[in-house]
């Protein structure tokens, strides 16, 4: 049993009183933490130690030169911890250790190096119009922040949120979920001796109904970044709406995969597993419905199902493993319940579709693709978030356009073609938070990251981190004494 703290509150270890909750290591379903939630009081504690170090100002007011060390020192701290980090997040999370080590643990100390460089390179606005004026506009911190992180990637999403929010001197106060909190409770652990002042980042550990709610409602949050599932995001944005709190929201996606007959072969067939098969097929990102243009069509499918097989499910563990078990026994039926209704449908199941074969125990589930003969079916218009992929064909890019926005989502797409014409038309049509072109995920810092419609509201990154974790302030000065007119002489 993993003995893991309620709450971070000060730079201390607290235990709450709330609701308790299991954590399951989902390759065994065996518990491996009991963590008693955090309680209302508890809450409060925690947004008032944030409020406090907020006020006082000891990281607020830093020089700028001072936050970048810390952020730095930060980031360093991440990586001196990174085994004992990967091994928990591995346990909790099913994610084959290879990509929590590689990726996931690296990307949270560079989200830290990453702000610690942007802050360093902000401008200011200064304004000349007004004669005898100069006017210029200060980027001041928003207060304090109520991050919310996901399940399926808690490290490199949460560290970007706590990254994001401290860099610009606010508080924070994270919340991870209640289904993969270990990971993300260590690492905030692992930075409090990097030089934060107590009470800049705290942590609270509880149900998302019980911990979550009253975090975001608690009235000394000025602001609310939620990732997650977008029923849960409508009930956050709410709550925190109705208090005129902003919020981002980085919601869910059902993204379209376009592959064109004059794409690159076998770059799109790496990059179409790649997009559906990583981080065991758990991401808002992944490019689940699969659009073959009809002229190589039948090629590629037998490709895509041929290599779908051969993807090894194993025990995170294990060196070779490339998709893993789900995250829980509630998210495996979800996922498992799309094989009946793909079924009754008429879809055609090419790969997969049941449990993955010699595993007992564990939630394990089979590379899935299933041919539709509509994107109206069932299997693309709702987020599955596993390694389930539908897969169609098209005959002209208007159509391709046309299928690809016919979703309520609109987080991410991608296009395969060589035909730089097809791409840029491709990229106005497709209404998606973001486009990738000829290529799999890849993350620019610098750039936003959101979603259209359902997908969510606002977006991360540096520019919109700055943008929302900002206040902008503006003042006015006057070059020499003014000649005002003297009411009332």
């Amino acid at each position: 049993m993993t003995d893991t703290p309620t709450a971070i509150i000060d730079a201390q270890p607290v235990t709450g009183n709330g609701t308790p909750f299991d954590v399951v290591d989902p390759a065994t379903e065996e518990v491996i933490a009991t963590i008693p939630g955090a309680e209302s009081a508890l809450v409060d504690r925690a947004v008032t130690s944030a409020r406090a170090a907020f006020d006082k100002g000891d990281w607020r007011l830093l020089p700028v030169a001072d936050k970048q060390k810390v952020l730095r020192d930060s980031a360093d701290a991440i990586d001196a911890a990174a085994d004992a980090i990967a091994d928990i997040e591995c346990a909790n999370t099913g994610l084959p250790y290879s990509q929590v080590r590689g990726r996931q643990v690296g990307r949270a100390a560079d989200n830290f190096r990453f702000f610690a460089d942007y802050i360093g390179q902000m401008t200011a606005e200064l304004y000349e119009q007004e004669a005898n004026y100069l006017t210029y506009v200060r980027r001041e911190p928003m207060g304090v922040a109520a991050l919310i992180s996901p399940w399926n990637s808690p490290l490199a999403l949460g560290s970007m949120k706590i990254a994001s929010a401290i860099a610009f001197g606010n508080s924070c106060v994270i919340k991870p979920a209640e289904q993969a909190p270990l990971g993300l409770t260590l690492m905030t652990q692992v930075i409090q001796d990097a030089g934060l002042p107590p009470g800049v980042v705290n942590l609270l550990n509880g149900l998302g109904a019980e911990s979550g709610d009253a975090l975001v409602r608690h009235p000394l949050i000025d602001g609310v970044s939620f990732t997650g599932g977008t029923r849960t995001g409508k009930i956050i944005m709410e709550a925190a709406g109705a208090m005129l709190k902003p919020s981002i929201m980085e919601l869910g996606g059902k993204s379209a995969n376009i592959i064109f007959d004059d794409a690159d072969f076998d770059q799109a067939l790496d990059g179409a597993l790649i997009g559906i098969f990583t981080n065991n097929g758990q991401q808002c990102l992944a490019g689940s419905r699969i659009l073959v243009q009809r002229g190589i069509y039948d090629r590629f499918v037998e490709a895509f199902v041929a290599r779908a097989k051969k993807v090894r499910v194993g025990h995170p563990r294990d060196a070779d493993t490339e998709v893993g078990p789900l995250m829980t026994r509630a998210h495996y039926d979800h996922v498992m319940s799309f094989i009946p209704a793909a079924e009754d449908a008429g879809a055609r199941i090419l790969a997969g579709g049941d449990r993955a074969p010699g595993f007992d125990r564990g939630y394990y589930f089979q590379p899935t693709i299933v041919e539709v003969d509509s994107n109206s079916h069932r299997l693309c218009q709702e987020e599955i978030f596993g390694p389930f992929a539908a897969i169609m064909p098209f005959d002209t890019a208007e159509e391709a356009w046309t299928i690809a926005n016919e979703s309520r989502f609109g987080l991410v797409s991608y296009i395969w073609s060589r035909d730089i014409a097809k791409i840029m038309e491709g990229q106005e049509r497709i209404f998606a938070g973001t486009v990738w072109c000829n290529t799999p995920m890849i993350r620019d810092l610098h750039a936003p990251f959101g979603g259209y419609r359902e997908s969510g509201v606002g977006a991360e990154g540096g520019r919109a981190a700055e943008s929302f974790y900002t206040r902008q302030k503006t003042v006015s000065i006057p070059r020499r004494p003014l000649t005002l007119p003297k009411l009332g002489a």
